[in-house]
């Protein structure tokens, strides 16, 4: 006989584990299933480790700098493999924390790969291949999440071509790395390795770095990546990756014609592809679409009883979405009354450096919207905080709706701008305007002065500029 519980999730990620102490914070008796490590993805081989890996290639920039705050340093050098290291061990940390966070709040964790079968039921599969059914009382929720996309000309290996949890884990530092897509992934791991020493190329296929940032900013990033000695072409393709030799050849087709590099390793970092085969999708009758889960605005499939949220369903592969997107799915589940998530009001960050957040409309799509707008930028160079901290480079921009002073969005590179962001997101989710902006004090000196100085900016009041 199925063991039973009243919500059963499958995948321990940033979705996974907040719906699971959601639900249990609710009355509600929760087991939660992983397969390979607490935190999925994000915790383990994403969001964090890379952040540790990003930390360690500011602060040996800062060391190779240390002449402009007037401290000399006679000798330096990066330990990649001790950098390595410690990004695995702030990763460790983290996954402990997580299965601290379980048994505070009473969830079972059934090691084992889930597969969705009958109603509302669960089939584990261990690691020594024995199979355990599980019901669900009240919902299984799927959030198993995303892998690395493989694109069919740039075959990865692990070795001369990888992906994004190899990229973290090299047992040594490449002297030339070509990296394939200015998405998040891409742009961070092209700082890291180009910050301590590798010779760095970014190939996108679109006319933009970081594409779905405001053009502006992309304008801003590709000036910044030149001074570090990194080469970017857009509006670009890798055609064929040769690795019969002792690296990688590559052919990438380019506006100009086309050019050949030869680099030690090749990362793919072209976007990722849901986890959703082989989990039982097709056996239950849930549908899926371009290769995600459909589910409705509560995250409910097709197949009552059966819920998906994350990086496998059609909203932005974004750890604080799935994590939102789990707490929505866990109070519906517990029948209370709660609030379908606002897509148009989730932030973005690239955590290179500088560093880049955007949330709402671009200057182009709220053109493109009809919007008569007002649009204001603050550079860095005229904030006292980041003179002092010597990091003038980089701006922050503005857009308003011109006639009701709506805020349409915010575009930001430079220091702690992902931390700023949320400010613009609060204002937004409140309907805040430009004259409650304007009217706000911000304390001095910071870099946050910087939003209230575009916003004068954008509306002629400009104080520093």
């Amino acid at each position: 006989m199925a063991q039973t519980y009243d919500v059963i999730v499958v995948g321990s990620g940033p979705g996974g584990y907040p719906a699971a102490i959601r639900a249990s914070q609710l009355g509600l008796k929760v087991a939660i299933i992983e397969k390979e490590l607490l935190g999925g993805i994000c915790l383990n081989w994403g969001c964090i480790p890379t952040k540790a890996l990003l930390k360690s290639a500011q602060v040996f920039e800062y060391i190779k700098h240390a002449k402009d705050y007037g401290i000399n340093v006679s000798e330096y050098s990066a330990d990649f493999g001790a950098v390595i290291k410690r990004s695995r061990g702030v990763a460790d940390g983290m996954s402990k924390g997580v299965a601290f966070l379980m048994k505070k709040n009473k969830i079972d964790v059934i090691m084992g790969t889930g597969k969705v079968k009958g109603v509302k039921t669960v089939e584990v599969t261990d690691k020594d291949g024995k199979k355990v059914d599980y019901t669900a009382n009240k919902g299984v929720v799927i959030a198993t999440g995303a892998r690395a996309r493989e694109l069919p000309n740039i075959k990865i290996d692990g070795q001369k071509v990888i992906e994004y949890r190899k990229a973290m884990s090299l047992e040594k530092q490449p002297k030339s790395l070509l990296v394939v897509g200015s998405g998040a992934i891409g742009m961070e791991f092209a700082y890291v390795y180009a910050a301590m020493g590798t010779k760095v190329t970014v190939v996108e296929f679109l006319p933009n770095l970081v594409p779905v940032e405001d053009e502006d900013i992309s304008k801003e990033i590709a000036k910044q990546y030149k001074k570090l000695g990194i080469d970017t072409y857009v509006n670009s393709s890798v055609e064929k990756v040769d690795t019969s030799g002792a690296g990688c050849k590559v052919s990438v087709k380019t506006p100009d014609g086309e050019k050949s590099f030869e680099v030690d390793v090749v990362l793919s970092a072209a976007g990722i592809v849901s986890n959703i085969e082989n989990i039982g999708l097709e056996e239950t009758g849930i549908k899926t679409d371009k290769g995600k889960i459909s589910v409705n605005e509560w995250y409910e499939t097709n197949v009552p009883g059966f819920y998906a949220i994350g990086d496998c369903t059609p909203g932005p592969a974004l750890a604080h979405v799935a994590t939102a997107e789990g707490i929505i799915c866990a109070e519906r589940i517990a029948g209370h009354k709660t609030e379908a998530l606002d897509y148009g009001n989730i932030p973005g960050c690239t955590y290179c450096q500088p560093e880049i957040a955007s949330v709402g409309f671009t200057e182009k799509k709220a053109r493109e919207a009809g919007y008569d707008i007002k649009v204001g930028k603050f550079p860095y160079m005229a904030s006292g905080k980041a003179s002092a901290a010597g990091a003038k480079e980089g701006f922050v921009k503005v857009i308003f709706d011109a006639k009701y002073g709506e805020f349409l969005g915010a575009h930001m590179i430079g220091m702690n701008v992902t931390e700023m962001i949320a400010e613009v997101v609060v204002a937004r989710k409140l309907e805040t305007t430009s004259h409650e902006i304007l009217r706000s004090v911000h304390p001095h000196p910071t870099m946050s002065e910087a939003l209230k100085g575009a916003v004068e900016a954008a509306y002629g009041e400009a104080i520093d500029l």
